[in-house]
């Protein structure tokens, strides 16, 4: 157990002094602003700092203060210590990566354990960026502790990743979305919102005069926006069905209506060579790009044909995403191939597969564990498995169940933002958990205007 120790006003001597390292980072910064609130973009926008006097981001002021303090506090005096005067002078920036030395000396002692200290912060070429002195009580007996362990900080930028996905589902060409039975608040928001914010073009359908009370109810602004009369979900399905076939619209959204009876309507007519799977597009803090999970909420016991086009939608989808080679991480509970886990048997069979041609556009590795495929911590246990391990841009689930609580566990645990969407259909259908938030419906109408994008692109539209 390591300790700290003060030095009483008696054992103090002029001319003592006691110092720290510390090399400043990222974290440093976006952790002192979070403490203090001070966003000045000098200290967070590389951006707008290559234009101000220093051409570079630059720490606050007071980061290397409150070094100076730190050694106060845990050094020289150490604990104990009761802070009276503090001037500082600051001489030079300090930016990313620079190493700062902080050394108090002792310049004074006076009458009633007063003790005045020189206080210096150089960098890695031994110039001064922080002058200054400070002036305390030093403590008058003698206090050992063992050092505080202080918790692990994970920081996030909440929303980066989503307004990545927006600006690149903006740069995309508005796509026209039907929205089945949007008779609920959360529903006919989202559809607004998605439109308001430029990414679609709403087409609104089910009960006409239903659609237009919650909208003046809820203060959304139905203004040039078509909404068709259907009395019933069933009705609005075809209605939408009749729609996608007549090109007049570029994807679907599950509105109000139940996701089962949505999908068996929608099959008939839009189904492809290739069954329909749903993929989560998860933003996880903590890691350090988008997450596909899939399946979770189609197919309910997938054989291997099914895992296949499974993955094919999913790699799909990392392509619209702009991944060029997901590496996909094939799930399950073991990571040998066991006879008696028919996960793992597949997991097995699609590696071979892919390996044949039979599945394209990404990696795949497994039977592997959650934690191999997401933990570079976990991955670098086992060299054997290079690649994939520790830096997964998908997961498929082994089962519909599996893949449902990886991806709820993630948002409602973790704090990830999901967006999510129907794969494999002839357009996208916009498909989100019933507690998802307005931004995840969001993010769902900007995942279809990307998957369009691209799905255009492939056959050179």
């Amino acid at each position: 157990m390591q300790y700290i120790e003060n030095r009483t006003y008696d054992e103090i001597a002029v001319g003592d002094s006691a110092e720290m390292v510390r090399t400043l980072t990222a974290a440093d910064i976006d952790l002192f602003a979070i403490m203090s609130g001070d966003v000045n973009p000098a200290h967070l926008d590389a951006e707008f700092a290559r234009d101000e006097v220093f051409h570079k981001v630059i720490a606050h002021g007071m980061w290397g203060g409150a070094l100076i303090s730190a050694v106060l506090g845990t050094e020289l005096p150490g604990p104990g210590t009761i802070y009276l005067n503090q001037s500082l002078s600051f001489r030079r920036p300090v930016g990313l990566g620079d190493r700062i030395t902080v050394r108090v000396t002792v310049r004074e002692k006076g009458e009633k354990g007063h003790v005045i200290l020189e206080c210096l912060c150089l960098n890695d070429a031994g110039k001064a960026v922080i002058k200054g002195e400070a002036e305390v009580i030093a403590p008058d007996h003698k206090i050992r502790r063992p050092r505080a362990h202080l918790p692990d900080v994970h920081l996030h930028h909440h929303g980066r990743a989503y307004e990545t996905l927006l600006q690149a589902a903006k740069a995309a060409p508005v796509i026209r979305v039907a929205s089945v039975m949007p008779v609920t608040p959360r529903a006919l928001e989202g559809a607004m919102e998605a439109a308001r914010m430029g990414l679609s073009e709403a087409v609104l359908i089910g009960p006409e005069g239903d659609i237009r009370d919650l909208a003046e109810e809820i203060g959304v602004d139905l203004s040039g926006v078509m909404v068709h009369e259907a009395g019933s979900a069933q009705a609005a399905i075809a209605r939408a069905v009749e729609m996608v076939g007549a090109g007049q619209v570029d994807a679907l959204d599950e509105g109000s209506a139940r996701l089962r009876p949505l999908v068996r309507g929608v099959r008939p007519a839009l189904a492809t060579a290739r069954v329909m799977s749903h993929a989560f597009a998860l933003d996880v803090p903590g890691y350090d790009k988008p997450l596909i999970v899939t399946d979770g909420l189609i197919n309910t016991k997938p054989d291997l044909e099914t895992k296949a086009d499974i993955l094919q939608n999913a790699i799909e989808l990392a392509h619209a995403l702009g991944v060029a080679n997901p590496k996909v991480a094939l799930l399950s509970a073991l990571e040998e191939v066991t006879p008696d886990i028919a996960a793992t048997i597949d997991a097995a069979a699609l590696c071979k597969m892919a390996q044949r041609g039979q599945i394209t556009g990404g990696t795949l590795d497994g039977p592997m564990g959650f934690d191999t495929a997401i933990s570079a911590r976990i991955a670098a246990q086992f060299p054997g498995k290079p690649g994939v391990a520790g830096q997964a841009d998908v997961l498929m689930a082994p089962g519909l169940e599996a893949g449902n609580v990886i991806a709820k566990q993630l948002v409602h645990l973790a704090g990830a933002e999901a967006a999510g969407v129907i794969l494999g259909a002839r357009v996208p259908i916009i498909a989100n958990g019933r507690a998802d938030s307005l931004r995840a419906k969001v993010g769902s109408v900007a995942l279809a205007a990307l998957l369009r994008r691209h799905q255009a692109a492939q056959i050179g539209v």
